[in-house]
């Protein structure tokens, strides 16, 4: 009865789209905080030794710290947990990690993007998330398609001039 209720619960869940390569730095900075926790643990403990808690500063920074670094781990964890990886099938149509060259109808601006989960989207590296108004109307158009992207502000047009698998 439990494991059925629990089965129907994970139906419901929502899980983070994202690409490969961000569940690869997802996976690299959680790395990268479990080689600092040693450290922060020493720190903890010198700063103890010290005497007084009650005014001692160097243990309450240290405790801060320790309790940042788990919190951003347990963070991080659950995005893995929760994340679902998409890897494009064809370069046919947009989808989450293709990468895209638009057009901005309005200047004829061209400029080329990836198409990345919501916490991998990162406009100075190129990166849109598929759920931007930018990605949303971009999202399962072929190439030569023309879409009117209703932006908070305003809306206008961009055109897909070449769609291709991968980072650009």
């Amino acid at each position: 009865m439990r494991k059925k209720k629990i089965q129907e619960a994970m139906k419901h869940v929502y899980f983070q789209k994202m690409t490969k390569a961000g569940y690869q730095e997802i996976e690299d900075e959680i790395a990268r905080l479990q080689a600092q926790r040693p450290a922060k643990i020493d720190q903890l403990k010198a700063a103890r030794a010290l005497g007084d808690l009650s005014e001692n500063t160097e243990y309450s920074t240290a405790k801060r710290e320790l309790r940042h670094l788990e919190s951003r781990l347990r963070y991080l964890n659950k995005q893995l947990q929760y994340s679902e990886i998409i890897t494009p099938a064809d370069a046919k149509q947009v989808d989450l990690g293709t990468t895209v060259t638009l057009r901005f109808d309005d200047d004829n601006d061209v400029v080329t993007y990836q198409i990345v989960g919501k916490q991998e989207a990162d406009l100075a590296k190129q990166k849109v998330s598929f759920d931007s108004p930018l990605g949303r109307a971009i999202m399962h158009q072929p190439a030569a398609t023309t879409v009117t992207v209703q932006a908070p502000q305003s809306s206008y047009q961009v055109t897909i001039i070449e769609i291709s698998l991968g980072e650009k």
